[in-house]
């Protein structure tokens, strides 16, 4: 999915729009995640990147997409740029006591 949502919309309720766009995202990631798996991979991932128009989007984790949605309706922002492309992963395997790597 590569799409520019708009947040404003003329006579439509600005909250109503955020929560629908957000659900629009969550239905688009739980399809990929129901597609059959190819041979040797563990669950689908995306690749991510958000950012007000197209040319400043930056690679973000998924998990913190609604956080940045929001972030940028309080800014006052007209409109937000979303890429979500679906790709297989691999699950590694951590030793006992070994650290999680971390979320950034």
């Amino acid at each position: 999915m590569k799409k520019t949502f708009k947040i404003n919309i003329e006579g439509k309720n600005r909250d109503r729009v955020l929560e629908a766009v957000k659900h629009e995202i969550r239905q688009y990631m739980k399809r990929e995640r129901n597609k059959a798996l190819p041979e040797g991979v563990d669950f689908w991932d995306f690749d991510c990147r958000f950012g007000l128009n197209q040319d400043v989007a930056a690679g973000v984790h998924v998990a913190t997409i609604t956080a940045l949605i929001d972030a940028a309706a309080q800014e006052g922002a007209d409109a937000f740029y979303l890429e979500l492309i679906a790709k297989p992963g691999v699950r590694k395997v951590r030793l006992p006591g070994e650290q999680a790597d971390s979320i950034d």
